[in-house]
């Protein structure tokens, strides 16, 4: 991994600091040709067909995705580029980035291969705050797009929603994201950041919407929310449905959360 490590721009993202500070509705960077060429195809090849009976799936109105974060059954490219992901120079840098002080989650909790295909969805969220096990507050994001040949039509795009504090939901969509081959983004979980798939996934059969996600924690601020699991929001066609205000009721509830995953 020393090539690959020697060539991630990890000084041009801090050169990005005013900009990551200043993007709205919340602090993030969208960062095209992340990593070396080849070491993207290299890492996109790994993914698995959906079908595959290691990923973990998804399946009910808030999300519809297969995902993957366990360390023992990726290829080796990607075990060593997640070790990487997670290593002190990586952490050091986004720590510098923010300006506290942060920590690996070596457990990939959450994270690791997410995949979307055919009717993929993911519902506007805010992340889990507080790590069921560590006790820290999750927050920084780092998603990295890998579907070669993603075309537009094919939606996907990530969302970035306001906060509307009356009512603690998302207000406008401020900004889509669109995948894109080799395009990372990089977010602060903490400032009420809605965010999900703003267009459900229109895809061919067989292809699908995948990028590797790495989360960075940190002690707990005084105002942190104890949520430890991911707190959805409807979408406009689910408003006033009583029975996905019950699933969104479950869904954030650490152990009743575990009836609803499929």
């Amino acid at each position: 991994m020393n090539k690959s490590q020697s060539m991630l721009k990890l000084d041009s993202i801090l050169s990005l600091k005013e900009d990551f500070r200043g993007s709205e509705p919340f602090p993030h960077l969208v960062m095209d040709e992340f990593l070396p060429a080849q070491l993207a195809k290299d890492l996109a090849t790994d993914f698995p067909g959906l079908g595959d009976d290691k990923l973990f799936e998804y399946n009910n109105p808030l999300e519809v995705k297969k995902a993957l974060n366990d360390w023992n059954s990726y290829p080796p490219n990607t075990y060593r580029f997640l070790q990487y992901l997670n290593s002190e120079e990586v952490v050091g840098t986004f720590s510098e980035l923010l300006g506290i002080q942060l920590y690996p989650d070596h457990g990939l909790h959450g994270g690791g291969w997410h995949m979307h295909g055919n009717g993929g969805k993911l519902n506007p969220h805010l992340d889990y705050s507080i790590h069921p096990k560590l006790g820290l507050q999750r927050k920084l994001n780092l998603i990295i797009y890998l579907a070669e040949g993603w075309k537009t039509e094919w939606g996907g795009s990530l969302g970035l929603w306001a906060h509307n504090r009356n009512d603690n939901t998302p207000a406008e969509l401020v900004k889509e994201v669109e995948i894109k081959f080799n395009r990372a983004l990089l977010f602060d979980t903490t400032c009420n950041s809605w965010h999900g798939i703003s267009r459900p996934v229109d895809c061919p059969t067989g292809r699908s919407r995948n990028s590797i996600a790495v989360y960075y924690l940190a002690e707990p601020s005084a105002d942190a929310p104890e949520r430890s699991r991911a707190l959805y929001a409807p979408t406009k066609e689910q408003k006033g449905d009583e029975e996905i205000l019950d699933l969104i009721r479950k869904r954030v509830d650490l152990k009743a959360s575990k009836t609803v995953y499929k």
